[in-house]
This record gives C-alpha cells, sequence and structure tokens, in this order.
C-alpha cells in the first residue's frame, strides 16, 4: 500500500512490490491476478471498503455531520505519521498515463460513489426541512471532494495536519445554516428557539 501511496499505479513496478511483500512475482500473480487487481484490492483496504465508507455518509445523524467526517478523516490520513503524505487514490489518477485509463476510470467510479451518497444525504436533509431548499445538494458534494483532493495536494506539498484541519473547518463554514423542524411551543424570539439543531458544530477531532 505505501508503495503505490508514494509512488502512485504505473510508477510501482512488480519488482518492488514482491520485495516488500517477500514473495516471487508467481505467488503475486496467483494471489491477485495481476497488478491492476492487486492495487484495487489495496484502494480498497487504504479505505476501510467503499461500501462501508457510502453507508457511513448515508446513515450519519445529518448530511453536515457527514461532509465534516469525510473531510476530517482525508485531513488525518494526509497527514499521518507512519504514512506517504496526501491520498493514495488522489496521487495514482495523477500519475497515470492513457495506457492506465482503465485504473484511471475505477479511481474516478469510487469518487463518484462517495460523492453520490453525499448528495444523496443532503437532499434528504433538504427533504427533512433540516437545511433550507435552496441547499445546493450536488455542489456541496462536490465542494466536498474538490477540498479532498485539494487538501491531499496540500499534504504532499509538506502542508501539515493543524492546517488542514483550519480549512476543514473554512469549508464547513460555507454551508447553509439548518433551518430544521419548528419546535413545539417555541414563541418567535430567538433562532436558537425556532431551530432544533440536529448535530453539534463545535466538535473536534481528538487527535
Amino acid at each position: 500500500m505505501h508503495l503505490f501511496w508514494n509512488h502512485g499505479y504505473e510508477a510501482t513496478s512488480i519488482a518492488e512490490l514482491t520485495q516488500a511483500m517477500g514473495i516471487t512475482p508467481p505467488s503475486l500473480y496467483a494471489a491477485f491476478g495481476d497488478k491492476r487487481q492487486l492495487f484495487l484490492e489495496t484502494v480498497d483496504r487504504y479505505m476501510g471498503g467503499i461500501d462501508a465508507v457510502t453507508k457511513g455518509v448515508l446513515d450519519a445523524a445529518t448530511a453536515q455531520d457527514a461532509a465534516r467526517e469525510l473531510l476530517t478523516s482525508a485531513a488525518l490520513g494526509h497527514t499521518g505519521e507512519d504514512t506517504p503524505p496526501g491520498c493514495l487514490v488522489a496521487s495514482s489518477i495523477i500519475s497515470s498515463s492513457v495506457s492506465a485509463a482503465d485504473i484511471r476510470e475505477e479511481l474516478a467510479g469510487i469518487r463518484r460513489r462517495m460523492e453520490a451518497a453525499l448528495r444523496v444525504r443532503i437532499e434528504r436533509d433538504v427533504l427533512e426541512g433540516i437545511l433550507p431548499a435552496s441547499a445546493d445538494a450536488d455542489m456541496l458534494a462536490g465542494h466536498v471532494f474538490a477540498v479532498v483532493q485539494g487538501m491531499s495536494t496540500l499534504a504532499k506539498d509538506g502542508a501539515d495536519r493543524a492546517k488542514l484541519l483550519r480549512i476543514v473547518d473554512c469549508a464547513m463554514n460555507g454551508w447553509p445554516s439548518p433551518v430544521g423542524p419548528r419546535i413545539d411551543g417555541a414563541d418567535e424570539g430567538t433562532a436558537t428557539e425556532r431551530t432544533k439543531y440536529a448535530y453539534d458544530d463545535t466538535r473536534r477531532p481528538s487527535r
């Protein structure tokens, strides 16, 4: 995983992979079929499973919770003490040539699935009155993944975790204010009295 993460899909050779894994090329082919399949299984392990990621997004308490979790996880993952900087998926796409178009499309498909899950979660909040009807679900979901991609580049350029987490806060500050369902018996006083917040915007990662 670290070899692909450091060098990208194409620049990582079979010789390097087998040396790192302590196996022979025939063993690699017997276990994984080819380098492409090994890489895709590596990406799945890196992400913790695309199905688990999309389920986490859809099951989040609110769309804003889901977005913050995606961004925070990216900021932490891009700046691990024992891992290469940046994102394995983003780095592999950048270094892919025309001959690796199928790999690039596989990775783009993974991103599209995650973005689609977040878009659905945002649309649900709009329907339930948690976010305003004017909220642009497609733009908000796309912006989250644009920030994830950008943070990967910054991390590879040397940005530290604290900087990326400030970027997460800035990105989330651009979200529309929640409008939640009216609290029974509330008067027309303060916004706090009129609005039920379905998330805690003060949470910060403990690490």
